[in-house]
């Protein structure tokens, strides 16, 4: 499978990002199309999976993987769990790979059934419920520790629990949605009284998501080795932050308007399946505590994801004169102190039921080394140290016309690139 190809031309580029081995989800409209309907990217095309299911090509499949096909929304797709999933991801590999011998007659079936990605609008994958952003970075934590509480950075349950606070669905948008400057009260240093405004400390989060396949009842805690049969696919999250409204507001009970305006997610959710050739080894310092049972996982060797994630920047200057965007983070999910189905395991520990289509987020993703700080916060050292722009602009946070975009991949020699697309915001 590793060296599999496609009819799809583009599919073969090594460039792609979206060969046969990704086939990401994403949900999308086209002028032609009334209703929004689910489609599979292959090379710089996407195939529409309504019209495969009108065409009897999925006539092999399931009637519930038809029908949950036919849907304007994924999370029907979510909700069938990975039997589903896997038998629906090799029909599409027949149909879209040049392996068989009946190739041309795939191609001129389902040739007509593909549009190019860059005349669709791509939307939010799912009916979001519920959305939970996690603090799962153990790099991140102590940057930001070290900023505030410098004689204590780490509080002494993180090595214990998975951290969390429950966002807001409601505010969740596609990569290319423009981002408003958020008001809200802040405390101007040296202030005896706070003040209502725009905040002056906007930053961004580098993050991925995981969207819950079908879930468990409530009451019903998912154990930690069935955990990831309830991932249904990751995306790239940019969890949008006024430091300033958070720094006065998030005492004693944590985040709220300072986060809730607005989060950003890519439109592709890459399936588990074609995230397994990368694969790593999973793995704490010695000294640190050992997790708590239900928290504890059977296998350490493969239990992180090697998945590489940057975030890009340009301001209006920059672009106005052609300026190459600059990198502010390059780090990798495999830095995570807690794996994703831990976030899982926890988040049910409780008896919470997680509903087909919710978004778990990891929170900032920071690793070990300064490039790898996953938002402004760390990299700015809480806004003391300026960044250096091309046109000679300064930046500590983010200012009016700013644009970032997350991108995320995972390559590995002998294999081809399997890309997250991107997650793109503009500050009104």
């Amino acid at each position: 499978m590793a060296d599999a190809g496609s009819w799809v031309e583009s599919a073969n580029d090594s460039s792609t990002g979206f060969p046969i081995q990704n086939l990401p989800y994403a949900l999308f409209r086209t002028p032609d199309l009334k209703t929004p309907s689910l489609g599979v990217g292959i090379g710089e095309l996407i195939l529409d999976l309504r019209l495969c299911v009108g065409a009897g090509l999925l006539s092999s499949l399931p009637q519930e993987t038809q029908e949950a096909c036919r849907s304007d929304q994924m999370n029907a797709l979510m909700a069938l769990g990975q039997q589903h999933w896997s038998g629906l991801r090799a029909r599409l590999t027949e149909l879209l790979g040049a392996e068989l011998d009946d190739w041309r007659t795939n191609r001129r079936l389902v040739g007509p059934l593909l549009t190019p990605i860059s005349s669709a609008q791509l939307l939010v994958p799912a009916a979001i419920g519920d959305y939970t952003d996690f603090y799962a970075s153990l790099d991140h934590a102590l940057n930001v520790g070290r900023l505030f509480r410098p004689e204590q950075p780490l509080f002494a349950n993180y090595k214990y629990v998975p951290i969390a606070y429950h966002g807001r669905s409601s505010s969740i948008v596609v990569s290319g949605t423009p981002i408003p400057r958020p008001s809200g009260q802040r405390m101007p240093p040296s202030a005896t009284a706070p003040v209502f405004g725009p905040t002056e400390v906007l930053d961004y989060e580098l993050e991925i998501g995981l969207f819950v396949g079908p879930g468990n009842r409530q009451g019903k805690p998912i154990p930690i080795a069935q955990a990831e049969q309830h991932i249904f696919g990751l995306c790239l999250v940019n969890d949008w932050s006024a430091r300033d409204i958070q720094r006065w507001e998030y005492m004693p009970l944590g985040p709220f308007l300072s986060k809730s305006f607005a989060t950003s997610i890519s439109p592709w959710v890459v399936p588990m399946q074609a995230l397994e050739p990368f694969r790593a080894p999973f793995s704490r310092p010695i000294e640190d505590p050992e997790p708590l049972p239900y928290l504890r996982l059977a296998d350490t060797s493969c239990a992180a994801l090697n998945v590489t994630l940057v975030a890009e920047f340009t301001s209006e200057a920059m672009r106005a004169q052609g300026s190459c965007p600059i990198v502010l983070t390059k780090s990798n999910l495999r830095h995570l102190y807690w794996t994703l189905p831990q976030l899982i395991a926890h988040h049910t520990s409780n008896g919470c039921n997680l509903l087909p289509g919710d978004l778990l987020a990891t929170g900032t993703v920071s690793g070990p080394t300064p490039e790898s700080r996953g938002c402004l916060l760390e990299s700015t050292h809480g806004g003391r140290d300026a960044l250096q722009l091309p046109t000679g602009e300064q930046r500590t946070y983010l200012d009016l016309g700013d644009e970032v975009v997350i991108r995320g991949w995972c390559e590995r020699e002998g294999f081809p690139r399997i890309s997250f697309g991107e997650c793109r915001g503009r500050v009104l």
